[in-house]
């Protein structure tokens, strides 16, 4: 015969195997009353032990945005201070659409770099802002290399990887030369 038990975790409408009852017995449904938890239970009333703890993830490697850069020669201020070593941010889609707005940009499309790189250098020196004026003074060797560096940065990923010594596992970071299949 099936009979509901008071056993831990059985609540209203729950229905348990009597033992001593025949297969196809017909049930009781367990209520609030006395005559449910008087009836024993044919399963164990141990307490069962609690879940292991999920493994703890690794934690998740953060978005590098910031890379740090050394002009082949230096941006040159009024003073004649040279700023070599700066900090470009990874650019944003409205950094890319903004300049499209601008006249400069509108008349002479090769303005849209010095534009770009104005937004997007957050550092240079000790200069307390860099802006699109400060771009277009700085020499073409340095222009040349901020635009392949914008262009490794944004369009090819970071130009480091991280990579362990296969010897001595030790971790360190190599600069990657190329950015297309066959370039170093």
């Amino acid at each position: 015969m099936r009979r509901t038990a008071g056993r831990a975790g059985a609540g209203a409408g729950s229905i348990v195997d009597v033992p001593g009852a025949g297969p196809g017995a017909v049930g009781a449904v367990a209520g609030a009353g006395e005559e449910a938890a008087s009836v024993a239970s044919p399963f164990p009333t141990t307490a069962v032990p609690p879940a292991a703890a999920p493994a703890v993830a690794p934690a998740a490697q953060r978005l590098r945005t910031e890379f740090p850069f050394e002009l082949p020669r230096g941006y040159v201020d009024e003073a004649g201070n040279v700023h070599r070593e700066g900090v470009m941010r990874l650019a944003t889609a409205r950094d890319e659409l903004i300049p499209l707005r601008d006249v400069r940009v509108q008349e002479n499309p090769a303005y849209l770099s010095v534009v770009l790189l104005g937004r997007v250098i957050t550092r240079l020196g000790n200069l307390p802002m860099v802006h699109d004026g400060i771009v277009e003074n700085m020499f073409a060797s340095d222009l040349a290399f901020l635009q392949d560096f914008y262009r490794q940065v944004n369009a090819e990923g970071h130009t480091r990887a991280a990579v362990e010594c296969p010897h001595c596992s030790e971790p360190f970071e190599v600069e990657l030369g190329g950015s297309r299949l066959g370039e170093s």
